[in-house]
């Protein structure tokens, strides 16, 4: 069964960098055909596809976070990385990692971190 599980800082200051990490168990990330995804929640934008890392290592931002989010992995923990600079109050959200057979299919889901941005 695959699991996902965030980890991450729950609290972060305005302009500082946020990472979070998802570890996979059941499954490997470099695994054909596979994407993982990182998607966030909020009560003012819903749900937004943030991007994801392909099997391949292969990275997709969604354009209106390009300039400040990166993906990253390290396949010998199993571990793909979410990196968004310069956050602000807008970026606080419920962060979560995703796996799926597309960039925009999820098959399962980590339980999900709350993030806060303030100062």
């Amino acid at each position: 069964q695959v699991q996902l599980q965030e980890s991450g800082p729950g609290l972060v200051k305005p302009s500082q960098t946020l990472s979070l990490s998802c570890t996979v168990s059941g499954d490997s990330i470099t695994t054909n055909s596979s994407y993982w995804t990182w998607i966030r929640h909020s009560p003012g934008k819903g749900l937004e596809w943030m991007g994801a890392i392909a099997y391949s290592g292969k990275t997709y931002v969604v354009p209106s976070l390009k300039s400040r989010t990166s993906i990253s992995r390290d396949t010998s923990k199993n571990q793909f990385t979410l990196h968004l600079n310069s956050v602000t109050p807008e970026d606080t959200a419920v962060y979560y990692c995703a796996r799926g057979p597309r960039r925009t299919t999820q098959e399962y889901w980590g339980q999900g971190t709350q993030v806060t941005v303030s100062s």
